[in-house]
């Protein structure tokens, strides 16, 4: 499997349940150790990822384009991407998206997540 595949799997995966609005399972894609950065102050770990996506308003949506994929290590993939954050109430808010995943027992996971805003 090619480093975008693998980035498109976990990509894909967050955003089905970004889109279903389920905090906790977005959280399971996270490694226990996880550095999350989204547009508020960061967190470590799933805890603070579903507190993060439990505040996202109802019927927010993703939609991303990988734009590069790095392999790192052996258990270590680079992701690079754009964001589309639709809303009901609001324009579309588009951001960059940086993600490194690394290879579990279980799955490849996200332990870095990294957004900031396009100007």
């Amino acid at each position: 499997m090619s480093t975008t595949d693998i980035l498109t799997t976990v990509a894909n995966q967050w955003r089905a349940a970004v889109n279903a609005h389920d905090p906790k399972l977005v959280a399971s894609y996270f490694t226990p150790d996880a550095i999350f950065q989204g547009l508020h102050p960061y967190s470590v770990g799933p805890e603070g990822v579903a507190e993060y996506y439990a505040a996202q308003p109802l019927g927010m949506t993703a939609d991303y384009t990988v734009l590069e994929t790095r392999q790192l290590t052996d258990d270590l993939i680079l992701g690079y991407l754009t964001v589309d954050f639709a809303f009901v109430d609001r324009p579309t808010k588009t951001v960059n998206l940086a993600l490194l995943l690394k290879k579990t027992p279980e799955a490849w996971q996200i332990t870095h997540y990294q957004v900031s805003l396009l100007p």
